[in-house]
């Protein structure tokens, strides 16, 4: 499409290295889209914005960021291996986010399959509307349509059916509106290496987009931070009101309140090259400098112009998410470099969600897959000069509670002073850790309140089943207690530690692990065979829908299960078999108690989260055990506090 447009003067080539959006060495190694790009090309006076985004299932989570901003999509399928799992994937999430798509299927001079047949599967597996648009006139002025492609797209909706009857065809405005609604996928076949089906391609483009209208208002919305070569920070965003100019001061809404940050520079970037404007408009991409507390997802700007867009990339969870953690193997490396190394990957890259596990002593990232982890390796080495391993991936398991439960953290080592009461409560799956406080003023200062929340929401708390993070739970501020002369802050985070461990020393927990939802679509005679791999896996799954000789599975399963199934299903069904899946979320662990015992977690002995609490006796501090505490606290519950506390921990109160 660039070489076509004359975007660039010479066809580049993944197998070489020479593709002019894959620059990146270790693109260029792999043969592989890595990192998201942006180039711009003009069609028919058209002015448009590409987005390249990578087609490895390991990288996915670039692509479904870079979703966000899309308008459009062109959705690229190997004619001769068909629709496979990661495609239907990147289809649902296309659909999720509501962007119109274009079909190209590649390769049609190496498949031996027709177009008929290649139509046939992507009716059956996208769309009943996935229209072939090979005739599309290449100078479309408005009803001067093919009668077939006329009808096809007409049976779309009700209106563009009554045009047809009326008029014999429907016209050019109509057609783009279908598409934009998307109720016409429009297809096209050809060979990219050749050069056929392209020119076709951008004809269509370039006649069925529309050009959209955006508020006055400045507004914007981020995807994606990167550094450039230099280490300057970059932050990729979509202008969605107004205009972005340099020196321009905006807006974000981050964890700790409204920020406001300063635009240094504008780039408009073209592969490799950029070069610096002025400013952006709205409908352009832009990478700004500047900009430090920016984040992935971020709505920037004045608030009427973030609402404009109700799938804004805040109000979407992303479907594609790790569910295995691998620890570092520093090799002599200094674990504060790494760590900071790290530290920037992740802001680029959210979903590492590099931590340090204190129980284990090591550095942990989330990764998606191995190729992944192998990029990863290699990006500390180039860009950071740290040669680290990594250890063997396990599953990132969580932990939640069952029912409320009160807990009490008490600091009291000479000269210091600080009790804490905290209640907490399960929430619905999904909800994640939550805070809040029903603290009189009267009992505790706002001052201290806040510090006890802040303290609370500072760090990453673990579980005593295996020592997983806790998730799914309300931690609300119910009591407590501060020393004129001896509390300072410190004494409170101390409290506020014990205070939540204490409090899940007497919960009932649960281990939760990650489960995806899957489609499995294998011949029909390979039924018997899929149904007893699942049985195994712990599935949970609906009957067979069977079609044109293949049986399609639809259920969930839990993530350790079947993340190497792929080359299972590859072998026993000679490659005719796909695996399509979804992160669903947490449910309960389908062997939990195997998991507990392998783990062979020791809470009371995990000393940087202990439960216990310090108190005082005659000038020196003295440690009481976890299930001791609530009989010494200073501060008693109110009644119906300690009526829910009773309720909810009956085996604590036959045994205190």
């Amino acid at each position: 499409m660039l070489f076509r447009t004359g975007a660039v003067r010479k066809l580049g080539s993944v197998d070489n290295g020479s593709s002019h959006l894959d620059f990146h060495a270790l693109e260029q190694q792999r043969g592989i889209t890595i990192y998201s790009k942006q180039a711009a090309i003009e069609c028919n006076d058209a002015e448009l914005t590409l987005l390249d985004t990578p087609g490895h299932v390991d990288f996915s989570a670039e692509a479904e960021r870079t979703l966000q901003v899309l308008d459009y999509a062109v959705l690229v399928i190997d004619a001769g291996d068909g629709v496979r799992g990661h495609t239907e994937t990147l289809w649902r999430l296309l659909e999720r986010h509501g962007v119109p798509t274009f079909i190209f299927a590649n390769k049609m001079d190496l498949s031996e399959r027709s177009r008929a047949q290649v139509m046939e599967e992507l009716s059956a597996r996208f769309s009943s509307m996935c229209v072939d648009f090979s005739d599309f006139p290449h100078e479309a002025t408005g009803t001067d349509f093919p009668p077939e492609l006329a009808e096809a797209c007409a049976a779309a909706d009700e209106q563009a059916i009554e045009e047809f009857f009326e008029q014999g065809t429907i016209s050019l405005r109509t057609m783009q509106r279908l598409v934009v609604k998307r109720s016409v996928f429009p297809v096209f076949f050809g060979s990219a290496l050749k050069q056929e089906g392209v020119d076709e391609l951008l004809d269509a483009l370039s006649h069925l987009i529309e050009e959209n209208t955006f508020p006055a208002e400045f507004g914007a919305r981020v995807f994606k931070v990167s550094h450039d070569p230099s280490g300057t920070r970059l932050t990729w965003m979509k202008v969605t009101g107004g205009a972005l100019e340099v020196k321009h001061t905006i807006a974000a809404a981050t964890d700790t309140g409204v920020e406001t940050e300063k635009v240094d520079q504008i780039r408009r970037y073209a592969g490799e090259k950029y070069e610096v404007v002025p400013t952006c408009h709205a409908g352009q991409i832009c990478a700004v400098t500047g900009l430090a507390r920016t984040q992935t997802g971020m709505v920037l700007g004045n608030a009427a112009s973030a609402a404009q867009d109700d799938t804004s990339a805040s109000s979407i969870k992303p479907v594609l998410v790790p569910t295995f953690a691998c620890g570092v193997i520093l090799n002599g490396c200094d674990v504060q470099a790494v760590h900071a190394a790290l530290r920037q990957l992740t802001d680029e890259d959210p979903l590492l969600n590099v931590r340090w596990n204190e129980r284990l002593q090591e550095l942990q990232v989330q990764i998606m897959g191995t190729i992944q982890l192998e990029v990863l390796q290699a990006t500390l080495h180039e860009r950071f000069g740290l040669d680290v391993d990594f250890g063997p991936g396990g599953v990132l398991y969580r932990e939640t509670i069952e029912g409320p439960v009160t807990g009490i953290g008490h600091f009291e080592p000479l000269r210091h002073y600080a009790e804490v009461h905290l209640l907490i409560e399960p929430l619905p799956t999904g909800s994640g850790v939550q805070f809040g406080t029903r603290c009189h003023v009267d009992e505790l200062d706002l001052n201290w309140q806040r510090l006890i929340l802040t303290n609370a929401m500072e760090r990453e708390h673990v579980g005593v089943l295996t020592g997983s993070p806790v998730t799914d739970v309300r931690i609300t501020l119910i009591g407590g207690r501060a020393h004129n002369k001896h509390t300072e802050g410190g004494d409170f985070r101390q409290a506020t530690y014990r205070a939540i461990r204490q409090g899940l020393m007497q919960a009932k927990s649960v281990l939760l692990e990650p489960w995806e939802a899957f489609t499995l679509r294998v011949p029909a005679e390979q039924v018997g065979r899929a149904f007893s791999d699942l049985q195994r896996m712990g599935a949970r799954y609906d009957a067979p829908q069977t079609e044109n000789d293949f049986a399609s599975i639809r259920g969930v399963v839990p993530a350790k299960e079947i993340n190497d199934y792929t080359l299972q299903l590859n072998s026993y069904t000679h490659g005719m078999g796909s695996l399509t899946l979804e992160f669903l979320g947490y449910e309960r662990c389908h062997d939990e108690q195997a998991v507990i015992e392998q783990a062979a977690y020791d809470p009371e002995s995990d000393l940087p989260n202990t439960p216990d609490s310090v108190f005082c006796s005659h000038g020196a501090g003295y440690t009481v055990k976890w299930d001791e505490v609530a009989s010494m606290a200073h501060v008693k519950p109110d009644p119906a506090t300690f009526t829910a506390w009773r309720e909810a921990t009956p085996e604590f109160f036959g045994k205190h």
